[in-house]
């Protein structure tokens, strides 16, 4: 009796005993187990890796975009203007002389400015193609050209004429200290011009009326599809008279004394770069490069030209331009023009 109290605790009762869990169940839950932390890690390691991506991805939008709106703004990065070494500045107009392109006061002007106002460069250059255009946008540059020279009387302003330099172009070559030209180029066509079509015959024969309202009686003046009246024809003579005037001071002030004036000078005539120099519309033959070398000594040769960026290639290429060139259009047959 005494042995079996003992073992019981001294209460008589039987002590429980806890089962022990077959082997083969402890394996299952700790598979189980495995799989679960498995895929949890997985999970979370697919979670940071999109994560990641979805950084990267952001940050190269945001660059994509910063880099753009700094391009469309023409933002400088280095905080101030670099200084370049001894230079010749270079301007380069290709094409008409109109509100848009290389020849439009909007691009011109600004590259005269950034061209005069470093420090390093001695000469600006102006390299030329053109067989004019507008003369408002001619009469621009060539007003800035002539306050630039003022204010930097030690930087000299020259020309080099390329294929063509005749009208509107001749009237920005003709604001320069020098004019080089090649043997070969067109130089001149000192005249200002209006041109258009007229369709009243065409539209008498085939039956077709014009039904033209204005408020204004000259508000239809140089309508291609109305007669054309002396009294229109009169007043635009009148006002092609007076800028060609204002185009033949401008060559006159700008070539002086070297000017040798013929009858045919001012006539709408063009002539040869060889013949140019001999009349006094040009000084003497070069390019840019022996205008660099030779004339300035600064062979180094710095571009000013501002380009086209591609905003505005994107824009043109989807037609954001095509209102403004409708009207552009219809306008441009009754625009004097130097040319």
């Amino acid at each position: 009796m005494s042995d079996n109290t003992s073992e019981n605790g001294g209460n008589g009762a039987e002590k429980p005993i806890s089962p022990v869990p077959p082997k083969a169940t402890v394996a299952a839950s700790s598979w189980e187990r495995e799989v679960l932390e498995k895929l949890v890690f997985a999970t979370l390691k697919e979670q940071k890796a999109a994560r990641r991506w979805g950084i990267f991805f952001k940050a190269v939008t945001l660059l994509v975009v910063v880099v753009g709106l700094s391009a469309y703004l023409d933002i400088s990065w280095t905080g101030t203007e670099e200084t370049l070494g001894r230079h010749t500045a270079l301007i380069e107009i290709d094409g008409a002389i109109e509100s848009e392109g290389s020849g439009a006061a909007s691009v011109v002007i600004p590259a005269l400015n950034k061209a005069f106002s470093d420090s390093g460069s001695v000469a600006v250059v102006m390299h030329i193609n053109s067989p004019g255009g507008s003369p408002v946008q001619a009469g621009m540059i060539v007003d800035e050209m002539v306050r630039l020279r003022k204010g930097y009387p030690t930087k000299p302003l020259y020309v080099v004429v390329d294929e063509i330099c005749a009208s509107g172009c001749y009237y920005i070559a003709a604001g320069a200290d020098r004019i080089y030209v090649n043997k070969a180029s067109i130089i001149g066509s000192i005249g200002v011009l209006m041109d258009g079509f007229g369709f009243t015959g065409i539209m008498e024969k085939v039956g077709v009326e014009r039904r033209l309202l204005t408020a204004g009686e000259n508000k239809g003046f140089m309508d291609p599809f109305s007669p054309l009246t002396e009294k229109h024809k009169q007043h635009a003579q009148t006002m092609l008279n007076e800028i060609h005037q204002q185009f033949i001071q401008v060559v006159r002030n700008g070539r002086g004394k070297r000017l040798k004036e013929t009858p045919d000078m001012f006539s709408g005539l063009f002539w040869t770069g060889a013949k140019s120099i001999d009349m006094g519309l040009a000084d003497a033959f070069g390019t840019v490069d022996s205008v660099a070398r030779d004339v300035v000594k600064a062979e180094d040769i710095i571009d000013y030209t501002q380009h086209e960026g591609l905003p505005e290639r994107v824009l043109k290429k989807f037609g954001a331009a095509m209102g403004a060139g409708a009207v552009k259009s219809a306008v441009d047959n009754v625009k004097p023009s130097l040319r």
